[in-house]
C-alpha cells in the first residue's frame, strides 16, 4: 500500500515547522555544554545570561501547565530546565578555569644581569646564536603552516556544523512524516481536516499563565543582554558555542512560523503573544550575538598575529642582545690576555 500524499496546506506546514522546532530546541544545550566540557572552561559565558534564561524556563513550564499545551512542549520545557542547571553547573564548577600560558623567563639573557662568566659562555656561545636563528627560521615556516592548517580547520568546521543543522531540520521533517503517517492510518485518509484538530478559537484565555508567560519572555530577553554586553567589553566571543545560539535561533524561527500558519486571527495571535514576543525578541538578540561572531572573532585572529610578531620581534631583540654581549665578553677577554 502506498503512503498517502502530502498535501502542504497551513497545518502540514505549522506541523513540520513545530517538529523542527522541537529537534533544534532538544539539541540547543549540547553543543555549549560540549565547548564547556572540553576547555574545562565557562569563560566568555555571561552568569546572569544562564540564571535569567533558567527563571524563565521555569516560568515556561508553569505557563505551558496552566494554560494546557500539548503534553511535548511541558516536557521539552522541563527539559530545558534540567539543561540550564547543567550549563550552571558548568559555571559555577569551571569558572575561568584556563591554564595560565607559562612565560618563558628571559631575565638571564639580559646583559645588565650578573651572573657567572662560565654560563655567560654556555648561554652566550655561537652555538646558541646560530641555534636561536635556525629555530627563528622554523617559527616562521610553522606559523605559515599553523596558518593553512586552520585554513583548513575553519573548512572542515563549516562544513560539520552544516552537516549537523541538515540532520536536525531532516529528523524534525522525519518525526512530522512519521506522526503525520500515523495520523492517516486513525483517520483513515492521508490528510487531516481541521476539524479534527483544536480550533484555534476554542482556546481560553488564562491570565495567571499569560503572566507566566509574559515574565518568562522578559527573562528570555533579559537574559542576552548580560551576554551582549560581556561579548562587547572582551571584544571577543571566545568561549562561546557558535551553533548554541544558531539552533536557538533555528528553534525560535520556526516555532513562530508553527504558531502564526494556523491561524492570524487578533484573538489567536493575542492569547500566543507572550510566546510570540519571547521567540521574535530573542531571534533579533541572537541576530545581534551573530554579528559578534563576525565581528569579533577576525579580531581575535588579528590579536594572534600580532601576538606572534611581537614574540618574533623579542625573540630578534634577544638575540641581538646575545650577540652583541658574546662580541664584548671576547674583546674584554682578549684585551685582558695582552695586558
Amino acid at each position: 500500500m502506498l503512503p498517502p500524499p502530502v498535501i502542504l496546506d497551513a497545518q502540514a506546514i505549522s506541523g513540520i515547522t513545530g517538529s523542527i522546532s522541537l529537534s533544534c530546541w532538544i539539541i540547543v544545550f549540547a553543543p555549549q555544554i560540549y565547548e564547556n566540557f572540553k576547555r574545562k572552561s565557562s569563560k566568555g559565558l555571561s552568569l546572569s545570561f544562564i540564571i535569567l534564561w533558567l527563571a524563565g524556563d521555569i516560568f515556561n513550564v508553569l505557563g505551558a501547565v496552566l494554560q494546557g499545551l500539548l503534553p511535548t512542549m511541558i516536557i521539552l520545557a522541563i527539559y530545558y530546565t534540567f539543561a540550564d542547571i547543567v550549563l550552571l553547573w558548568q559555571c559555577l564548577v569551571y569558572g575561568d578555569g584556563e591554564q595560565k600560558k607559562s612565560i618563558t623567563d628571559l631575565t638571564h639573557l639580559s646583559p645588565t644581569t650578573p651572573i657567572n662568566d662560565d654560563i655567560l659562555e654556555n648561554v652566550l656561545s655561537p652555538s646558541t646564536t646560530t641555534s636561536s636563528s635556525q629555530d627563528l627560521e622554523n617559527g616562521q615556516t610553522t606559523k605559515t603552516k599553523e596558518s593553512l592548517t586552520s585554513s583548513n580547520s575553519n573548512i572542515s568546521t563549516i562544513l560539520l556544523n552544516t552537516l549537523m543543522v541538515s540532520l536536525v531540520v531532516l529528523s524534525g521533517v522525519i518525526g512530522w512524516y512519521i506522526s503525520y503517517l500515523n495520523d492517516s492510518k486513525h483517520n483513515g485518509h492521508g490528510h487531516k481536516h481541521k476539524h479534527d484538530s483544536k480550533n484555534p478559537t476554542d482556546l481560553i484565555y488564562d491570565p495567571l499563565a499569560q503572566f507566566f508567560g509574559w515574565l518568562c519572555a522578559i527573562l528570555y530577553l533579559g537574559s542576552r543582554i548580560p551576554q551582549i554586553i560581556l561579548n562587547y567589553k572582551r571584544k571577543s566571543t571566545d568561549g562561546i558555542s557558535f551553533m548554541f545560539f544558531l539552533f536557538a535561533c533555528l528553534g525560535n524561527l520556526t516555532y513562530v512560523i508553527s504558531i502564526i500558519s494556523i491561524d492570524m486571527s487578533w484573538y489567536y495571535l493575542w492569547v500566543n503573544s507572550s510566546w510570540l514576543a519571547g521567540s521574535l525578541g530573542t531571534l533579533a538578540l541572537d541576530f545581534t550575538i551573530f554579528i559578534q561572531f563576525f565581528l569579533y572573532n577576525k579580531d581575535d585572529y588579528e590579536i594572534d598575529d600580532d601576538d606572534d610578531d611581537d614574540l618574533t620581534s623579542c625573540c630578534e631583540s634577544t638575540i641581538l642582545t646575545t650577540t652583541n654581549g658574546n662580541d664584548n665578553s671576547n674583546n674584554n677577554r682578549n684585551y685582558g690576555t695582552n695586558n
